[in-house]
């Protein structure tokens, strides 16, 4: 397998990854579990930023570095929408809040629009792959 063939394994990894953060998304958000189905959509970005920026060459370990190159390599030059990049930022302080501080709640109208700007996200950059 070349170097561009594994690329290209990867990325449909990713991006397979991310429909199925999608899918579960929708299903803790179904079944009322909004602290879950935040993560959920928070990922569904994750994995889609993922794939697109190893088009472009970069891969991180850390969620921060995957935040800041989308913004460095993608949302700086134009190649995606100031508001996606928002709309992942957004995702990413909900998802830290959910897991990692107490007595976070969110409500359902909040989760049900994240997971709608989480498929947003997913659609747009999907166009770029």
């Amino acid at each position: 397998m070349t170097k561009t063939q594994a690329q290209t394994e990867i990325i449909k990894y990713w991006l397979e990854k991310a429909r199925e953060a999608l899918a579960s998304a929708k299903s803790e958000l179904a079944a009322n579990r909004f602290s879950f189905a935040m993560n959920r959509a928070y990922y569904v970005c994750f994995y889609t930023a993922s794939a697109i920026l190893l088009k472009y060459g970069k891969r991180f370990s850390k969620h921060s570095g995957v935040r800041a190159a989308l913004h460095q390599h993608l949302v700086k030059p134009a190649l995606l929408s100031a508001e996606l990049g928002k709309s992942y930022d957004r995702l990413f302080e909900n998802r830290q809040e959910g897991d990692y501080i107490e007595f976070v709640q969110f409500e359902k109208e909040q989760v049900e629009q994240a997971i709608q700007e989480a498929h947003n996200f997913m659609e747009e950059v999907k166009k770029m792959l």
